[in-house]
């Protein structure tokens, strides 16, 4: 099932659908070197990419920020599920990026009449947690954040506490992460209009100790053993991009330490390609999704102690962006 091609390398361009055209699903795909004169930044700062042709994506394995003349031996993996396969290519990669690292530069909302305070959520959400961080609590503080997406809540966490562990279901997006730990920046383009694009480093504050971060690639529905006791859990907007997000809540007092606080953020975005409906907190036949949330919650021992709503803003390009008001819910965990 091997099947030898020559590629571009375009990272999410007309490469992947050439990709896919060979019905490469499910085989292992070895793509000699090419030349990279044409590609992206974030696609040059690649010195080894992996592509999926079910997730229609390239994915970092290692990285050298800066010019590069050659890509190495590329392997085809199946090994990430479908269905949130849109998190594993260039346009979403690029996109976080921007929305966890490019929101601080004046030119991310240019406009005086947009909407300021939904700028940098995830700063804001990463203060929040630590807002609630009990300062009596066992060293060392822990922080664990499930959909940590490109890592910046985590970084921002780093500032606080001692040990901070982020988890995505998208091998992209925690490539990425790896990638600004090692490196602490990462180029990626910024779409601007039409095909016009900006080229845009990532970069972490350098004030941060990224050491104190870790990252790998797991379900939040199906976390792996052995993550240990944590005093704060962060959950983004994560449970309407999980296919049974109740089996996520109840795993969670079982990384809780006493006293510990998860801080949730949700739009309750329910769709059916995301999420069955049968598993969804509410949104059907009048049903509320935070009343479905807070129940769930409860049944697994946490109280609710603060909750409202949190902005975030997301750019689709220079005159685009989505606002979005998601439900925010901070619980203290008092056992079972």
């Amino acid at each position: 099932n091997k099947v030898v091609a020559m590629l571009l390398l375009g990272f999410g361009r007309s490469v992947v659908g050439v990709g896919l055209g060979l019905g490469l699903v499910g085989s292992r795909c070895c793509v000699s070197a090419a030349s990279t004169s044409s590609l992206s930044p974030l696609t040059r700062a690649a010195s080894c990419l992996w592509l999926s042709a079910t997730q229609r994506s390239f994915n970092i394995v290692s990285s050298r920020v800066g010019s590069m003349d050659q890509v190495q031996t590329v392997k085809f993996s199946s090994s990430v599920q479908l269905g949130s396969e849109v998190y594993e290519t260039d346009k979403y990669v690029n996109e976080y990026l921007a929305y966890h690292f490019g929101q601080d530069k004046e030119d991310y909302m240019p406009y005086t009449d947009g909407p300021q305070k939904a700028v940098d959520f995830n700063v804001r959400i990463a203060e929040k947690c630590v807002k609630y961080l009990n300062p009596e609590t066992s060293t060392p503080t822990r922080a664990l954040d499930i959909g940590c997406a490109v890592g910046r809540a985590c970084f921002e966490l780093a500032r606080t506490y001692d040990d901070v562990v982020g988890i995505d279901f998208s091998q992209a997006f925690i490539d990425c992460c790896n990638v600004l730990k090692d490196r602490g920046s990462l180029p990626y383009t910024r779409l601007d209009e039409g095909e016009n694009y900006s080229e845009k480093v990532a970069e972490v504050a350098s004030d941060i100790d990224r050491s104190k971060c870790s990252f790998q690639q797991g379900d939040a529905c199906a976390l792996p053993d052995g993550l240990g006791k944590f005093d704060t859990i962060l959950l983004a907007n994560l449970f309407c991009r999980l296919p049974h997000p109740e089996a996520c809540i109840k795993q969670l007092p079982g990384l809780m330490k006493e006293g510990g606080h998860v801080i949730a953020t949700s739009p309750f975005s329910w769709f059916e390609e995301f999420t069955p409906k049968d598993k969804w907190f509410g949104g059907s036949e009048g049903k509320s999704s935070r009343d479905g949330l807070l129940g769930f919650m409860e049944a697994n021992g946490f109280e609710i102690v603060e909750e409202g709503s949190i902005p975030f803003l997301i750019r689709e390009h220079a005159r685009k962006y989505q606002l979005v008001f998601p439900h925010l819910g901070v619980w203290r965990y008092k056992g079972q």
